[in-house]
């Protein structure tokens, strides 16, 4: 029995709505037992288990996903918003703007993907719609936003790929830096050029009549601003600074929306215990989904289907930017299925040495691979953060809105991803100079 047959079962079962953790331990089960026996089939499980379990960089996890919980416990995310809009609405799709950056911000404090779209959707859609934004706009404005949760740093993909993809976490998260960024500044920047060539998509926001003085501006900015900052400039900048590991920097981050949560006087024992639970739930269900994963991988490399897929590729004589090209396409058409913890766990353990043995950085593939799962996670028909957006969404965002404003960010994402592959050094750049910096 081929090792091959491996994904498209596990395509079919997952497609048939079974749950994907117990998929991949079953197919496991399967092919293990007909390519190892019971004993070699025990003997490669218990091992995924107990690396799963001891891999330190996975304590990052839940710290992140506590961080964000946390961070949403405290009731910054309203003051930010109203913060941010405050110094930018007057641009031309000003709130659209700001709604951008409110999604870098909360990204960067909470680690999830989903977390962001749906809190900062919450809070975008309802003035956007108020002042007459482009409703296309306004969709595709919160599921690119939402999904920068992928990119930008720290985010709990990145310490899943890494130990999978057998790649440095903190390079990647370094390495995550720049492209998060660009994914951002693209997005303001086809807003602004949007709405100056069509105001009526995103019209300015009228002074109120008691409009603060700049004085009052920079207080309310200063109180509600700088405490995320610094949790944010804690987590990344020890990272940065080579003072933390990622786990010990995702520690630092939990602690400072504790402090955050005090200090905004929304902190409590059913805040803790709320946070902690959620927290909980998310990690059983990413930890258990990435041990059944390293079972099906292993069974899958032991019973011989990477030399299989290697051997073809040599036989066909494709190129590395052919391989490149080929992976990427994979990974994209599977973001528009599937939920990106899933596709890591299928993909990146395969195909990592494959890109690696043809002379691409490891950590640069790494990043590019979740710039590509957020672009087909943005992608129609499947596209999940559409499916968030419709749970968020009041009636008069219509489907076709969400299909239709979504492509022009799509468009930017793959700008970007081929940007990523003519000039590596973009991801590159940052991690090698910590690295010479520390030395």
């Amino acid at each position: 029995m081929s090792p091959l047959w491996m994904f498209p079962a596990l395509l079919l079962a997952i497609l048939t709505g079974f749950p994907v953790a117990l998929t991949m331990l079953s197919l496991a089960v399967i092919f293990g037992l007909h390519s190892f026996g019971l004993e070699g089939l025990l003997h490669q499980c218990i091992q995924k288990i107990e690396e799963t379990a001891t891999a330190q960089v996975l304590a990052a996890v839940p710290l992140f996903i506590f961080m964000g919980a946390m961070f949403e416990q405290s009731g910054i995310a309203n003051r930010l918003f109203d913060a941010i809009q405050m110094w930018i609405r007057r641009l031309p799709g000003g709130l659209a703007v700001g709604t951008i950056l409110m999604c870098v911000i909360f990204a960067a404090t909470s680690g999830v993907v989903g977390a962001t779209e749906t809190v900062v959707g919450l809070l975008a859609i309802p003035p956007m719609l108020r002042y007459g934004y482009n409703k296309g706009l306004i969709s595709g404005v919160i599921c690119a936003g939402g999904a920068l949760g992928t990119i930008i740093p720290p985010s709990v993909l990145a310490v899943v790929i890494g130990p999978t993809a057998q790649a440095d976490v903190g390079k990647i998260l370094l390495g995550m830096f720049i492209p998060g960024l660009m994914l951002a500044g693209s997005y303001i920047i086809y807003i602004v050029i949007r709405c100056l060539v069509r105001p009526q998509d995103g019209p300015r926001v009228q002074l109120m009549d008691k409009e603060p003085t700049l004085g009052q501006k920079l207080a309310l900015t200063g109180a509600v601003l700088v405490p995320p900052v610094v949790v944010i400039v804690a987590v990344l900048g020890s990272m940065i600074a080579g003072i933390a590991t990622p786990t010990e920097a995702s520690a630092t981050g939990a602690l400072g929306t504790v402090i955050l949560a005090v200090l905004y006087r929304r902190f409590s024992w059913a805040v803790l215990v709320d946070a902690t639970m959620r927290t909980v739930r998310i990690t059983a269900m990413i930890l258990t989904i990435v041990a059944c994963g390293q079972m099906f991988a292993a069974v899958f490399v032991g019973s011989g289907g990477l030399q299989i897929v290697q051997d073809f590729l040599l036989a066909g004589g494709v190129g590395k930017y052919q391989l490149l090209f080929a992976v990427m396409t994979i990974v994209f058409i599977a973001g528009f299925m599937l939920e990106p913890l899933v596709i890591i766990l299928m993909v990146a353990p395969i195909v990592t040495p494959l890109i690696v043995n043809v002379g691409f950085d490891r950590e640069w593939f790494c990043v590019l691979f979740l710039v590509m799962l957020q672009t087909g996670y943005l992608t129609p028909p499947m596209a999940p953060s559409i499916f968030y957006l419709r749970g968020i969404a009041p009636p008069e965002i219509k489907l076709h809105h969400m299909y239709t404003g979504i492509w022009p960010f799509i468009a930017l994402q793959l700008f970007v991803v081929g940007l990523l592959i003519l000039q590596p050094a973009f991801v590159t750049w940052l991690p090698d100079a910590v690295r010479a910096a520390v030395r």
